[in-house]
C-alpha cells in the first residue's frame, strides 16, 4: 500500500490516544501500520511488536515519550518517511534536528486535531 501512516506507540487500550488515532485514520480510509510494545489488533490494523522494514511510509505519528524515542531514531530515519508527527507529550527537539538533517519533515501537532480539521 502506498502512503501509509505508521503509528508508533500503538496500544489495544481503547482509552489510549494511539488507539483512537488508529480508528480515526482508518475511518478516513487511510492505510495504517502500527508498532507497539505488544502484539494486538485495532479494527483491521495489526499491531506489530518488532521494528519491521515497512515500505511506503509517508507519515510516522509518535505516541512515545522522548526518552523512549531514542531507541527508534535510526529505525524511523531508515523508513524514509515524508514527515514525523510529534503528538502532545512527545515533543523532542533532538529528534527534530536529526530528522531535519535527514531531509524528513517534522510537525509538532496532534494527529487527532489534524484529522478533525482536514489538515492531515
Amino acid at each position: 500500500m502506498k502512503n501509509e501512516t505508521l503509528v508508533i506507540g500503538a496500544s489495544t487500550n481503547p482509552n489510549r490516544y494511539s488507539n483512537i488515532a488508529i480508528k480515526r485514520l482508518r475511518g478516513k480510509d487511510l492505510n495504517v501500520r502500527a508498532l507497539g510494545l505488544r502484539k494486538g489488533e485495532v479494527l483491521d490494523v495489526i499491531i506489530d511488536d518488532e521494528k519491521l522494514p515497512y515500505k511506503d511510509i509517508d507519515t510516522v505519528t509518535l505516541y512515545l515519550n522522548p526518552n523512549r524515542q531514542v531507541d527508534y531514531y535510526n529505525y524511523i530515519i531508515s523508513l524514509k518517511p515524508r514527515r514525523v508527527i510529534f503528538n502532545p507529550g512527545t515533543e523532542n527537539m533532538e529528534f527534530v534536528k536529526l530528522l531535519k538533517e535527514n531531509n524528513i519533515e517534522s510537525e509538532i501537532a496532534c494527529t487527532l486535531v489534524l484529522l478533525s480539521t482536514s489538515q492531515y
